[in-house]
């Protein structure tokens, strides 16, 4: 067996392929029904970090060009993206601000609290492992600053409207991809210890643990993102999707697995949970969709990252120094090896949403 403790170097690499004053109460608007929510409150990775990783010593940042370049300003904000990202998107649609700003950002005003921050890590996971080589924020680290958080909105508009504040918030977490895609299939520690059955019911285990936690903080309207086909993404089709660059199927069944353990279990909860609105955020079925059918989205490219020439470039990887950066990112369904571009979060969160809306009230 591999040691750890030697080899931990070359698995970051790795893994870096792969990963890579009042209150506002608004109002969204779905086309025939007005829904109030006073906040957003992300936890989870790349697909919710706002930034977080700016602030945190890990080689897992997105903090500089090309990234961010449909950004407002073109600026790179730390948004494994070519701009806003699902946190932003869910905030906007439910009508609350077009930006959700990371809890590190030591600019954050009182309205920012207010209106909801990110927690999110990217590289983060539930599994100790994924955090360790990833040197990101783990769940537990994300549940501290929440409750940092929550002292803070109690010293700003007192303990009764904080408590109304969090009730009545929506709470999205998106976490998992790290642990099975890099993890488990990536790094071969994992899989001395277990079968990805037993993987994923211990990464559903600590899925229930920390949705429980935030529950007993306050937090009822909680959503949970599925996995998405991370067999299709572009950097799996390349190293494992042979000469076509298929999607890697083995994979993608890790990711379905995940996923009918999650749905399971958020039904459980909400059933031992009171006045709970928990949530599933189909998101396997849709990016499939996406991807196979681009065209149909009016997307070129289905396949390939719009940032480099290998479609291996994520992090660091994508920079300056990148060979290639496409002219037209709408043309693009991913932006690096690993995550979606703008235009095809902004179809995803959509097509999401409108399934769902109703099971937060």
């Amino acid at each position: 067996m591999m040691n750890l403790s030697t080899s931990k170097s070359f698995y970051v690499c790795s893994f870096l392929v792969l990963f890579y004053p009042f209150v506002v109460t608004a109002t969204f608007k779905s086309g025939y029904k007005n829904y109030s929510f006073p906040a957003l409150i992300a936890f989870g990775d790349s697909v919710l970090d706002t930034g977080n990783n700016n602030y945190i010593p890990t080689i897992v940042k997105s903090d500089f060009k090309p990234y961010g370049k449909d950004f407002i300003g073109g600026k790179a904000t730390g948004r494994f993206s070519n701009g806003k990202i699902p946190s932003d998107f869910l905030a906007e649609y439910f009508g609350i601000k077009e930006l959700v700003p990371p809890y590190l950002d030591p600019n954050l005003t009182t309205e920012d609290l207010l209106t909801g921050v990110c927690f999110a890590s990217s590289g983060s996971g539930y599994d100790p492992l994924t955090i360790e080589i990833a040197s990101a924020l783990s769940s537990e680290d994300q549940l501290e600053m929440f409750k940092e958080y929550i002292t803070k909105l109690k010293e700003a508009v007192g303990e009764n409207r904080t408590t109304e504040i969090i009730e009545n918030s929506i709470l999205i977490i998106s976490m998992g991809s790290n642990d099975v895609s890099g993890t488990y299939y990536l790094s071969p520690f994992r899989k001395y210890d277990y079968d990805i059955e037993k993987y994923t019911t211990m990464l559903i285990s600590a899925s229930s643990k920390f949705v429980e936690e935030l529950y007993q903080l306050g937090a009822r309207r909680i959503g949970v993102f599925s996995l998405s086909p991370l067999g299709c993404m572009p950097l799996q089709r390349t190293v494992k999707g042979g000469i076509w660059r298929d999607c890697v199927e083995i994979v993608n069944e890790g990711a379905l697995i995940f996923n009918s353990k999650l749905s399971s279990s958020l039904v459980d909860l909400g059933k031992k949970l009171q006045d709970s609105r928990l949530v599933y955020l189909e998101n396997y079925i849709e990016l499939h969709d996406i991807i196979i059918n681009h065209t149909h989205y009016g997307f070129e490219n289905g396949d390939g990252s719009c940032c480099g020439i290998a479609n291996i470039e994520v992090g660091p990887l994508c920079s300056s120094f990148a060979l290639k950066v496409c002219t037209n990112t709408s043309k693009y369904v991913f932006w690096d090896s690993y995550h979606p571009t703008e235009k095809a979060y902004r179809i995803l969160v959509k097509q999401v949403l409108d399934n769902k809306i109703d099971e937060f009230l």
